[in-house]
């Protein structure tokens, strides 16, 4: 029986051996599938949807040449849409197998777009010559935009390889389990032996008396080399020696590796695909927010590049691909002063360091606006700087519409967090204590009469330090110091760009305004003339004038203006003031 039992065990062993390596090897099935396509189009743009890159599982690895130049970028699919526009496009799709690409051509009344590099849409983009290559995992909401330069056509050669999951969990536990069969086939195999030879040892019949030999005369005979022969236990180590070779062989055919082994907990297995993030988690309903963080992170550092060496080279043209509006005033108003006067100081810079703020607009359309406050990693006592940045339309890059310094006390109300966004408001909006597009005025009554201002229950303006800085007391002290022959008029007024509004947590809002004061000097005798100084002289170019000087000054403000049922007052955050134009009276 021991016999038989080693016998099956052998076969087994051998069996479960061979098909587990068999799995590993001519059983084993693709580890890939790619998918291609070659574009006989001459549109400029491809466009390849989140829905083909995930029509199979797992992460996506796409290839792309047929070009001289490529450029590759994705995006959110609605933003990615909208920066093509009215152009045609090639629309990338998958055949009903999922083993082929298809391609329609999209009309459209342009044929060419301009270079997205550097677009601020992008999430990510890559270029390259000749051929590219991309291992990615989108999530639903997602789109690859694919061109040569925006005006050749798109690159022709595209194609798209998913992973297949071609593990053999039990090819191991086969090679290892007709390891120990075999072992234990031998062990059987040995024992049967052992009982066959015990049980056919010699046997002896009734001896017969001998007969009495004849003496023989002795003879001695020259003695022989003893050889010893191999005995059982010598066959038992050769046994033993086979044994681990078995054993470490059929380990070393199983790869000793998770894809040969079966995952008996769920999430233990290192090889599962992890599944895509989308890249706005929005509530049903609520819209997107405009930017992802990491995307502001980008925007925040490409508009701090420019503003340095656009500060340093004192150049307009460069400032107004990242500055517009009320910021932009400041600034042109700075670099022009400065060409002239090269000791007066520059504004200060725009930081690259960490966001405390994170406020992107809800939305899908356009402009976008975003709020953002940047701190200094450098110095822990310059101010942190905050922006608000505005997107006019898809192919135009966010630029600072507002930067103010935030104030040291100032307390920001609580915001909704970066991945939900906020409503951007109306500047005519009924549900805060004071519309928006009022702010501006009603501070600047203030700054004009101070305590007797009518504007002075809506505002906190114990920890003010404008006020101080260009109040009440510092225009009486401004026209005190005035010639006796001369006079000063200021007048308030809303400057030429809207009111920025976005909502906060408690039903309040951020909201940032400009205010313009115009100081007139004027001679109140005939013949009498009137000398500007300072940054006034500097950017008029006037050194006297019969007639007198009007210079405006621009009042980047940026308020918390309450919920109209709270009990709060609006309360400056952050301000920026300085001279953006000075002129002689016509």
């Amino acid at each position: 029986m021991r016999f038989i039992a080693a016998i099956i065990s052998f076969v087994i062993a051998f069996g479960l051996i061979a098909y587990g390596i068999a799995q590993r090897t001519i059983l084993a099935e693709a580890n890939s599938i790619t998918a291609s396509e070659t574009l006989k189009t001459t549109a400029a743009v491809t466009i390849i949807d989140s829905s083909v890159l995930r029509s199979r599982t797992g992460r996506q690895d796409l290839q792309i040449s047929g070009a001289k130049n490529i450029f590759v970028a994705y995006g959110r699919t609605e933003d990615v849409l909208a920066w093509v526009g009215k152009t045609k496009y090639n629309k990338v799709g998958v055949n009903r197998d999922k083993t082929a690409l298809t391609n329609r051509l999209i009309a459209g009344k342009a044929t060419s777009v301009p270079n997205p590099k550097g677009s601020d849409l992008w999430l990510d983009q890559h270029s390259a010559t000749s051929s590219l290559s991309l291992t990615l995992n989108v999530p639903a909401d997602i789109s690859i935009l694919v061109v040569s330069d925006g005006k050749s056509p798109a690159p022709s050669q595209l194609s798209i390889r998913w992973p297949l999951d071609n593990r053999t969990p039990w090819s191991g536990p086969l090679i290892v389990g007709g390891i120990v069969l075999l072992i234990i086939g031998i062990v059987l195999y040995f024992l049967a032996l052992r009982n066959l030879r015990r049980s056919q040892g010699p046997r002896r019949k009734t001896p017969k008396m001998p007969k009495v030999p004849r003496q023989r005369s002795y003879r001695p005979r020259k003695p022989q080399a003893i050889q010893a022969t191999p005995g059982r236990r010598s066959n038992r180590r050769r046994m033993v020696a086979v044994v681990p070779v078995l054993l470490v062989g059929g380990l070393a055919l199983s790869g000793c590796t998770s894809q040969s082994w079966p995952v008996f907990i769920t999430g233990a297995s290192a090889s599962t695909t992890p599944t895509p993030t989308s890249t706005a988690q929005a509530a049903a309903g609520v819209n997107p927010p405009a930017v992802t963080v990491s995307q502001l992170r980008s925007i925040v550092d490409r508009i701090a590049a420019v503003a340095t060496k656009a500060d340093a080279d004192k150049n307009v043209e460069l400032a107004k691909t990242r500055f517009d509006g009320a910021a932009l005033d400041l600034r042109a108003a700075n670099y022009a002063i400065r060409k002239v006067d090269s000791a007066q100081a520059a504004l200060a810079p725009i930081p690259t360091g960490e966001l405390s703020i994170k406020l992107p607009q809800q939305t899908n359309k356009w402009p976008r606006t975003v709020l953002t406050v940047v701190n200094n990693p450098k110095d822990k006592t310059v101010a942190p700087v905050a922006l608000m940045l505005e997107q006019k339309t898809p192919r135009d890059n966010y630029k600072v519409e507002y930067a103010t310094a935030l104030e040291a006390r100032a307390k920001v109300p609580q915001l909704a967090p970066a991945d939900l966004g906020a409503p951007r408001l109306a500047p005519d909006v009924k549900l805060l204590k004071m519309e928006p597009s009022s702010v501006a005025l009603a501070y600047g009554d203030i700054l004009a009469n101070g305590p007797a201002s009518t504007s002075m229950k809506d505002f906190d303006t114990k920890n003010d330090a404008l006020i101080g800085e260009i109040g009440l007391d510092f225009r009486k002290k401004t026209a005190a110091a005035l010639p006796a022959n001369a006079k000063m008029q200021i007048t308030n007024s809303n400057g030429a760009y809207d009111s920025i509004a976005l909502g906060s947590a408690d039903s309040g809002a951020v909201v940032a305004v400009y205010l313009n004061e115009t100081v007139t000097v004027t001679p109140t005798e005939a013949g009498a003339s009137v000398n500007p100084e300072g940054q006034v002289k500097t950017l008029s170019g006037i050194t006297g004038s019969t007639k007198g000087t009007v210079a405006v000054y621009g009042d980047q403000l940026l308020f918390f203006v309450p919920s109209v049922t709270s009990n709060q007052k609006i309360s400056l955050l952050g301000f920026a003031t300085g001279l953006v134009s000075a002129k002689e009276l016509p």
